[in-house]
């Protein structure tokens, strides 16, 4: 986790310094609420059989981020770093945390307000924090698109609403205590509706 949130100041950082051109730097706050699509390996749906539990662990989950980047009136591109994490009632628990390059292109509606749409693509980690199992964790790609709205409601701020798609292949070991591995589980998509509040510099 301490590599991801270093690695998301320093992309962050580094967005908001290039280009002397660019009509403003903006930095920000998302809240959201994500929902993964997670794949079990055959091994895993024999050993644990039933409903794919572990699509219920981040399902409607409170998704915080922080991101930073450059604006003009045409487009905008930033880095994100998003965090969620969430447990299900019979003791499995995920976290997932997100470093996402995104450039999105704008289009006009009136004065203040624009439609945005674009693509992203960056990391991802998952991690198995599940009670009763042994901890592990992967870094895998990401790729997506998102869309929006997006309202400029001073000179120095911003608002925005908007939905993303993800699509990934990090993966971690599901391994019970004392008993060994008993399969698998990847990442395979996640959706996630957020709300977002933009200072601009």
């Amino acid at each position: 986790m301490k590599t991801l949130q270093t690695l998301a100041i320093a992309t962050s950082l580094s967005l908001v310094t290039l280009g002397a051109n660019a009509a403003d730097n903006f930095a920000g706050l998302t809240w959201g609420k994500s929902t993964s699509n997670i794949d079990r390996s055959s091994t895993l749906k024999q050993n644990m059989a039933g409903p794919n539990r572990f699509d219920d662990v981040i399902k409607n989950s409170g998704t915080w981020g922080v991101r930073a980047g450059q604006m003009t009136d045409e487009a905008r591109y930033y880095a994100t770093y998003e965090n969620v994490s969430d447990d299900y009632g019979n003791g499995l628990k995920l976290r997932q945390q997100n470093l996402i390059g995104s450039y999105d292109v704008f289009l006009p509606v009136g004065d203040s307000t624009r439609l945005f749409g674009g693509a992203s693509a960056g990391l991802t980690k998952l991690e198995n924090e599940s009670s009763g199992y042994s901890r592990d964790s992967d870094i895998g790609y990401l790729v997506g698109l998102q869309a929006g709205v997006l309202q400029r409601v001073s000179d120095n701020a911003s608002v925005e609403a908007g939905y993303r798609y993800l699509r990934s292949n990090a993966g971690t070991e599901v391994a019970e205590r004392g008993v060994g591995k008993v399969g698998s589980i990847d990442l395979h998509s996640t959706g996630q509706a957020y709300l977002g509040v933009n200072y601009h510099f």
